[in-house]
């Protein structure tokens, strides 16, 4: 891993228009995550966590701030970002196409001719546990395995930095909890740099090497928490006191901001 995966957010401000104003959204939001890192970025519903993510992927632009990965500046609005790949919550698979033919479209669209797409996308089904699967319909797919399916379409194209965005969120618990030791495993075969956005504080103590909380909207960081757990973590270290002692502060943090929130709403009403 190289210092091209070192991704840094400094200042970064944004509003949008209302009627009769603006909404302020992040308030010089300023983070770094290092090349090979895990982290997880979490804070009260709408604070502006996936409009931080858009800005990272190029899919929109700050008021004011820098975002960069690898010393180089994100591009503006539209363009989107060479560094990353994006993973949202839904998996956005094709239904008309096959689960290989899913898994190359990103490639496909960068202009990789269909064969060689192909053969990239095919030498990682075993690895996803879609082995057998590559000729199948989306709709044939549990849903765990859809979301493998979409995670292997990100990670096909190689990018340096992986932005995942709730990406089990819609999973039943079993399912959700089976995807998460199962991205553990794999994230530590290839060490991407990854940043992923999670409402589910156990997810977040299990999975990342540290956590950015972010504060009611306008969104400044209110806290980095190191995650100092060994790692390969076990399920059974989610009951273990360390763990429960990463998860009270965090959920002491967000508990506080959630209040906060409230509040600014009553006052609004007011």
């Amino acid at each position: 891993m190289t210092d091209d995966a070192r991704v840094e957010l400094c200042g970064l401000s944004k509003a949008f228009p209302v009627r009769g104003g603006v909404r302020p959204v992040l308030d010089t939001v300023s983070f770094t995550v290092e090349p090979g890192e895990f982290v997880s970025v979490i804070g009260p519903s709408g604070c502006g966590k996936s409009t931080a993510f858009a800005m990272l992927a190029g899919l929109d632009r700050p008021d004011s701030g820098t975002v960069t990965i690898g010393g180089t500046p994100v591009p503006a609005a539209g363009g989107g970002s060479a560094q990353c790949a994006y993973m949202p919550q839904k998996d956005l698979l094709f239904p008309w196409r096959t689960v290989l033919d899913n898994t190359t479209l990103g490639l496909e669209v960068q202009g990789m001719p269909r064969r060689d797409a192909r053969e990239r996308a095919r030498a990682l089904f075993p690895v996803f546990g879609l082995a057998g699967f590559e000729d199948a319909r989306p709709s044939q797919l549990s849903g765990g395995m859809r979301q493998r399916a979409a995670m292997l379409r990100t990670v096909v194209q190689e990018r340096p930095v992986l932005l995942l965005d709730e990406p089990f969120g819609a999973l039943d618990s079993l399912t959700r909890t089976e995807m998460q030791a199962w991205l553990q495993e794999v994230w530590q075969r290839y060490r991407w740099t990854v940043l992923m956005i999670t409402h589910d504080i156990r997810e977040a103590v299990y999975l990342s090497d540290r956590v950015v909380i972010l504060s009611a909207r306008p969104a400044t960081v209110r806290r980095e928490v190191t995650v100092d757990l060994p790692r390969p973590r076990e399920l059974s270290m989610m009951t273990s006191p360390e763990f429960a002692d990463v998860e009270h502060e965090l959920l002491e943090v967000l508990h506080e901001e959630s209040k906060r929130a409230l509040v600014e709403q009553e006052s609004r009403r007011g």
